[in-house]
């Protein structure tokens, strides 16, 4: 009986220390969040055109063979 309220004291120690560090956290504001998706959505379409420029160059190559 001892060991259960021990456990159970663990995780509510747990739980009240992940919400202290929590609130430490500097969250991004909106215009941050918005800058770094558009950043994100870029380099995710020049990586993407990339590939398709290799894509079509190796099989237009391909296609000469």
């Amino acid at each position: 009986m001892k060991k259960e309220s021990k456990k159970k004291t663990k995780k509510n120690g747990y739980f009240k220390e992940v919400g202290k560090e929590l609130s430490k956290v500097k969250w991004p504001e909106r215009k941050d969040i918005i800058k770094y998706t558009i950043a994100t959505v870029i380099f995710v379409l020049i990586v993407v055109a990339f590939f398709l420029v290799l894509t079509m160059g190796m099989s237009w190559i391909v296609e000469l063979f």
